[in-house]
């Protein structure tokens, strides 16, 4: 028994000219239509994250402002980049949002 032979008897063997039998159109109709009416029951989700996010934002003001002042100044010229604003500015916001956000998910 050479190595084909092994490789043989445990994968099967597909040739290109062999043409696949083709659903009957009937029962592809009716799984497109299970699909869809489980899809119309399945209530959608909202990930209530960004809207708490946004409300945070007027919390993080000062912040953002400062965050905002520096991206000018690059966008200007300024060899500086803004990552300890950014950080602080993000930290701010998830101080504020992480527990509204976890009473939210319970």
């Amino acid at each position: 028994m050479g190595l084909t032979d092994i490789f043989s008897s445990i994968f099967p063997t597909a040739y290109a000219e062999e043409e696949q039998a083709a659903e009957p159109v009937e029962e592809v109709e009716e799984v497109v239509e299970e699909v869809e009416e489980e899809e119309e029951e399945e209530e959608e989700i909202v990930d209530p994250k960004e809207q708490i996010m946004e409300a945070c934002e007027k919390d993080c003001a000062a912040l953002k402002h400062h965050l905002d002042e520096c991206n000018e100044r690059v966008e200007n010229g300024s060899s500086e980049n803004c990552i300890e604003e950014f950080f602080h500015y993000m930290h701010c916001a998830d101080e504020c949002a992480a527990p509204k956000i976890m009473a939210a998910t319970k």
